[in-house]
């Protein structure tokens, strides 16, 4: 030990005890700081980063296509899902127009009773309105109805399976020098095929009335006289003598 004036130990120095708390001290203000900065990073990736996330991943999915998934049809009833869109949502120029076609295992019959019970379910009431459907659908051929829920109108369609529509044109479109088809296997060809078509409903003019209806039917003509007398220049009235 180093001693000074009068035998008095002198000051440690930065090797010293003194120095080797200061540096412990120094160590775990820097400890503290990092587990603060951790601790501020993590509470901001979950109040701003994951809400952002899920924010941009819940605009990004269609609600409309994500209410059809929530139908609770059984699992048979919706298969090989295929969506289709157009237009957009602001209805500028045109509006958004949804489409989803399903396989089904089972008849339409039965199919259409699954989806009827579902669509009711979850809000939607069936609509009897001309021009659904536009072109009359064969009782042997399948069902269509016609659906509404706020401002959402649905049409549900379902038919044959693939495999019998096929074999239908075929024989109702022979092609010139092609062979007869080849009937189809009943046990093979089975279930049924849905159709569901979702629009808005301010686009949807069936079952409305026109607030200013025009003329209706064919106008006549109108009919000008035919007495030559009134392209005549009338004589003056004779003076009196």
């Amino acid at each position: 030990m180093r001693t000074g004036t009068g035998g008095k130990p002198s000051p440690e120095g930065e090797d010293g005890p003194d120095g080797l708390r200061a540096e412990l001290r120094h160590k775990l203000r820097t400890q503290r700081r990092l587990r603060v900065i951790t601790l501020v990073s993590l509470a901001a990736l979950v109040l701003l980063v994951l809400p952002a996330f899920f924010g941009v991943r819940a605009a990004s999915s269609d609600p409309v296509l994500a209410s059809l998934d929530a139908l609770e049809v059984p699992a048979w009833a919706s298969k090989n899902d295929k969506d289709f869109e157009t237009g957009n949502s602001l209805c500028l120029g045109v509006c958004e127009f949804r489409e989803r076609v399903s396989e089904s295992d089972q008849s339409f019959k039965e199919t259409t009773k699954v989806y009827s019970q579902a669509l009711t379910k979850a809000g939607w009431s069936e609509r009897k309105v001309a021009g659904c459907p536009e072109m009359p659908v064969k009782a042997e051929e399948g069902t269509y109805t016609c659906w509404q829920r706020d401002e959402l109108t649905l049409d549900l369609a379902v038919g044959l399976p693939g495999c019998a529509v096929d074999q239908v044109s075929a024989e109702q479109n022979p092609q010139a020098g092609a062979e007869a088809p080849e009937p189809i296997d009943p046990a093979s060809c089975v279930g049924s095929t849905v159709s569901i078509k979702v629009w808005n409903a301010i686009e949807d003019e069936r079952g409305k009335t026109d607030p200013a209806p025009g003329p209706q039917g064919v106008q006549p003509d109108q009919v000008l006289p035919t007495d030559d007398s009134i392209f005549q220049q009338s004589e003056p009235t004779p003076a009196t003598s």
